[in-house]
């Protein structure tokens, strides 16, 4: 069979694979790697504390550098930092060597990725962060390397064989420094305490932006929310949502004092038998649901979701810890914020 590959033909072979035999190898993959982070947690100690506390205790920023690999891991490592609360940035050595230096200061950290712990350009690069005067950090396997013995705090993952079959491709090692590179970062998080509105803080765009929103974010307020007063009538349901100037599905009814009584809906007004009710003379707390469904302002929206479909309602009123009305939600706006049924789980 030929294919072409870039405009160039090529003569291919099906290969004909033994489902049992893939499993098997990629397993061995799998095993490989909790082999080498098993390793790397066994041979957790003081100096982990020791890099830990030096984090905790930094009055700068933490920058994290390495070469090939190394340098892929160290950049998600960066990520975990600056999202939980750990301001961190990353320092690629070459050009580091070149004149990046600039961006450091003598209060950051750094942490360096090395396996071997000779990587030239690290070799290169420590004794110039040295000089002005940065912690160092080493994630290695040699802690008798030479960028160990230019580094503060070393924390050795173990030199367990790579995953690879030819033994080359950096693979048990990456697997360890990325583990190692949570453990820090998360054990940081915690001691920090760290609260989820402060991590929402970080992450306000997709999915987790959403789970993490709170319901004062989304509800509607003043006069996109429609209320009617407890001794009101239908028509003035009719009037207080042609009234807002966003399209409303439903209004609150609420007593002289604001607090929420119950919740009139569309959905309500086309379940009222037709010619059987008199607009200017039906009491709304006549037809009105009562002690209606609510949402906090603190809530999280995945939770007022949660409770709209559970009990497939489509405006969800927000009360304070009074239960005067705050706000109201509406399921369109939800939609067009991109919440679906999923975002609750």
């Amino acid at each position: 069979m030929k294919t072409a590959v870039r405009g160039v033909a090529s003569e291919t072979t099906t290969c004909t694979l033994d489902p049992r035999h893939v499993l098997r190898l990629g397993r061995n993959v799998l095993h490989r790697e909790e082999k080498s982070i098993a390793e790397a947690a066994a041979r957790l100690g003081e100096s982990f504390v020791e890099a830990v506390r030096a984090i905790l205790n930094c009055p700068g920023r933490v920058a994290v550098t390495g070469m090939g690999k190394a340098g892929d891991i160290g950049k998600k490592i960066q990520a975990t930092l600056s999202s939980t609360a750990t301001p961190a940035y990353c320092l690629h050595p070459v050009e580091a060597l070149h004149g990046d230096l600039g961006m450091i200061q003598a209060q950051d950290i750094v942490i360096a990725l090395s396996k071997s712990g000779e990587t030239q350009e690290l070799v290169s690069l420590l004794p110039a962060l040295r000089g002005i005067g940065c912690a160092i950090i080493l994630v290695t396997a040699d802690p008798e390397s030479k960028c160990a013995r230019l580094a503060d705090v070393v924390l050795d993952i173990g030199n367990t064989p790579e995953a690879c079959p030819l033994g080359l491709a950096p693979s048990s090692s990456t697997a360890a420094m990325l583990a190692m590179g949570d453990a820090l970062a998360l054990t940081v998080m915690e001691l920090k305490n760290v609260q989820p509105e402060q991590y929402a803080s970080y992450h306000p765009g997709g999915a987790l932006g959403r789970h993490l929103a709170k319901v004062s974010e989304v509800m509607r307020t003043g006069s996109d929310c429609p209320t009617v007063e407890l001794e009101g009538t239908l028509s003035d349901y009719y009037e207080a949502v042609m009234r807002a100037p966003r399209r409303a599905g439903a209004a609150a009814i609420i007593d002289d004092t604001g607090k929420l009584i119950g919740i009139f809906t569309h959905g309500d007004l086309f379940r009222l038998r037709p010619g059987m009710i008199d607009p200017q003379r039906t009491s709304i707390a006549r037809i009105m649901t009562s002690d209606p469904k609510t949402a906090r302002q603190t809530d999280r929206v995945a939770a007022a979701l949660h409770t709209m479909q559970r009990y497939r309602i489509d405006e969800l009123p927000v009360v304070d810890e009074h239960g005067k009305l705050a706000g109201l939600i509406d399921i369109q706006d939800l939609v067009a914020r991109g919440y679906s049924a999923f975002d609750d789980q």
